[in-house]
Formats: C-alpha cells, sequence, structure tokens
C-alpha cells in the first residue's frame, strides 16, 4: 500500500472512529428539520406527480424523480419523468426538468429504479413502457444514464432484447451497486412484474450497465394467474444491501397474505436466488398496501412507510440497530395525514455532516396523497 492510500485509509478509520465516539447507535433521537414540497400536482402541463425517487451522486449532489402524468392520475397514461437537482444538500433545488417523455404512449412510462454506479462514476435510471399493456404491446424494459451529475442524460435504451418484453416494473426506489462479495461492483435493480410471472424480480448488470440480465425471482401464489385477497402477490420492493453482502428486499405485501405488514426476502448470492427459506413477515411493520422507503447507513437500517394498517397516512420512519430482526420502540412521525410512496437516500461522504443526515421523498398532501411530493432532511441526532 503506498504512502497516499495508507494515508487516506488511516484517515478514513480516524474519521469512523470518531463518529462512533460522537454519536451510538442507541442515541439517535431523528428530527425533521427541513421540509419542501418540490412538485405540486396540477401546475403547468402536468395533472398529477407521482412515484417519488430520490439519490445521491458520485459528485455529492441530490437528485429527485417524479412520473409527471400529463393528463390524470390513472397509473396508465401519458408521462414525462420530471427531476430536480440541489447541488446544496436539499437547501436549494433547480428548475424542474422533463428528461423523458413518452410521447402520447396511452399506457405510459412508469418508474422506476435509479442506480448509481459509483465506479463508473455515473447514474442509471430505469424504467417501464407499456407496463399495464393498455392499448400497446409489448411491454419494455427502458434505460436513460447521466455521466455529468445529472446535468443531462442519454437517449432511451430498450433492455427488452436482454431481458424479454414481459412486464417488469422497477421498484419504485433505488437499485444498488454491490460493495461487498458476493458480486462486489455488481449493479442489482429489483421490482414486480412478470419477466417470469407475476411477483418480485432482480435484473443483474456486471458491466456497469451495459449488458442486463434476470436475477432472482421471488413467485406469486398461484402463479401468474389472477389473485383475490389474502393470496402471496410480493409487489413494489426496495433492495439494500446489508454489512454482509447480502441483499434484502422489503417488499409490499399486495393481497394482505398472512398479515397486513410487509414481506422481506433476502439474497445471499448477489440477487442471483431469492430462497424461501429466508422469507419472513415483519409484524412490526404494519402497512397499508404501498410502496415503502427503506435504507441502510453506517451499519443501521431505516424504513418509511404511512404507519398505518388500513389507509395511506401517518408518514412514519423507523429503524433498527439489529438488521431489521427488531425496531426500536422510537419512531418519528413526518407526515399525520394522507401519505404514499417514500424514498430514501443519504451522502456518503467523509463529512461528518453527511454521517448525520438522511434525506426522504415522499407523497404527501391535505386529503389526497396524490396533492404534493415533498422532501425532508432528517438530522438522525437532532432531538438529542
Amino acid at each position: 500500500m503506498g504512502e497516499v492510500a495508507l494515508c487516506f485509509f488511516l484517515c478514513a478509520l480516524l474519521f469512523r472512529f470518531c463518529v462512533s465516539i460522537n454519536h451510538r447507535p442507541n442515541e439517535i433521537v431523528p428530527l425533521l428539520v427541513e421540509e419542501t414540497l418540490l412538485w405540486v400536482s396540477g401546475q403547468g402541463h402536468v395533472s398529477t406527480y407521482r412515484i417519488p425517487l430520490i439519490t445521491y451522486t458520485p459528485r455529492g449532489s441530490l437528485l429527485a424523480f417524479a412520473e409527471a402524468r400529463k393528463e390524470s392520475v390513472r397509473d396508465f397514461g401519458s408521462k414525462f419523468i420530471a427531476m430536480r437537482r440541489s447541488t446544496d444538500r436539499g437547501i436549494t433545488w433547480s428548475p424542474t426538468s422533463f428528461i423523458v417523455d413518452d410521447v402520447g404512449n396511452p399506457d405510459g412510462l412508469n418508474l422506476g429504479s435509479v442506480v448509481v454506479d459509483e465506479v463508473a462514476r455515473k447514474v442509471i435510471l430505469i424504467y417501464s413502457l407499456c407496463f399495464h399493456l393498455f392499448h400497446c404491446s409489448p411491454a419494455s424494459t427502458m434505460l436513460v444514464e447521466s455521466r455529468d451529475d445529472g446535468l443531462s442524460w442519454s437517449a432511451p435504451r430498450n433492455l427488452s432484447v436482454q431481458l424479454g418484453v414481459k412486464n417488469f416494473a422497477p421498484g419504485p426506489g433505488y437499485g444498488i451497486q454491490k460493495r461487498y462479495n458476493p458480486g462486489i461492483e455488481r449493479l442489482v435493480v429489483c421490482g414486480h412484474g412478470t419477466i417470469e410471472g407475476d411477483g418480485v424480480f432482480c435484473i443483474l448488470s456486471d458491466d456497469h450497465g451495459q449488458n442486463w440480465r434476470n436475477g432472482a425471482a421471488l413467485k406469486s401464489i398461484p402463479y401468474n394467474q389472477e389473485k383475490r385477497q389474502n393470496d402471496f402477490n410480493p409487489d413494489e420492493c426496495q433492495p439494500v444491501e446489508m454489512p454482509d453482502g447480502s441483499i434484502l428486499i422489503n417488499v409490499r405485501n399486495q393481497y394482505n397474505y398472512h398479515c397486513r405488514c410487509r414481506i422481506v426476502t433476502r439474497s445471499y448470492d448477489g440477487g442471483m436466488t431469492l430462497p424461501i427459506d429466508h422469507l419472513f413477515f415483519d409484524y412490526e411493520l404494519v402497512d397499508p398496501v404501498v410502496a415503502a422507503g427503506a435504507l441502510q447507513k453506517d451499519g443501521l437500517l431505516y424504513f418509511t412507510n404511512p404507519s398505518n394498517e388500513q389507509h395511506r397516512v401517518n408518514l412514519t420512519l423507523r429503524w433498527s440497530l439489529t438488521s431489521g430482526k427488531s425496531w426500536e420502540s422510537k419512531a418519528l412521525q413526518i407526515w399525520p395525514g394522507a401519505s404514499g410512496y417514500s424514498s430514501m437516500t443519504s451522502l456518503d461522504t467523509s463529512s461528518v455532516e453527511d454521517q448525520k443526515h438522511i434525506y426522504i421523498i415522499y407523497e404527501k398532501g391535505n386529503k389526497d396523497i396524490d396533492e404534493t411530493i415533498s422532501f425532508a432532511k432528517i438530522h438522525l441526532y437532532g432531538g438529542l
């Protein structure tokens, strides 16, 4: 190891040591310190903003995305992908840019997962076209990418030649780049649909997003058939990489199989398989059937959803010191009213400030969840 590399390594160790002294995991008392409405439905040429995503970039910016539904609140119909960018940790945001336009497609596009390739220094956004097969066919899985911190985006690329044309809706949320073995540097994006039947599926890339292949599958019961209430149908999902290199996936329990709570499954082979042996139902995470947020940061697992068995209200942040085996009894209510989909990120830098904060984007309303999309900055130790 060279002198410069050794110095960097020792500094990183010292930084982690200092952080652990200043703030121990059991001292976490999160506080909402800042909130900004990023999009308001009904403004401009957009009927409704839904399906929020947020990510960091390798250069330390934040990128926020949403479906900009042109004509109605419906899941199908023509849409843009809207984006805003912050270079100062969410204090200010760029004006909205529309980085993808499906140009009147009757089924429209559906977000989607954003994945950061830290090795190639780029951001990849994956979405679907014609997912519901509403007056169109076949379904397609699409990709755009940015190599300049979200300032510009490539032309859309169709991955269906590599993945097939059955329905696949990524996320919504973020994909991961594996930091640990097995499959180090692999890109893993998970979602739901019918790549091999309905259920949860992951797609994988080992060459920085150039080529993709089908990976893990967690299929529904009855498989690839019409569902009824209480059938097993895992749906929208959020993967996170755990410190042991496994991939934990927090999943929407579409038909309330077994409980009104979250399904959790795990891959120990880099997203290749999702054995039923590692699936469990997290009774502590009650859920009204919704896409939720999850984030692993400095050995702690965070989770956001509308914490209610029946209704999409009460957006709440919870955290686990035991990799999701249990959750702290304390929780932070972010918004008591109408709240829907949520997504989380953090800035992973050597800055002490970035160790203290996480960022949440979510659907927020007084009456309905689709009124606005809001950005919340959380200080993990702000309540001390």
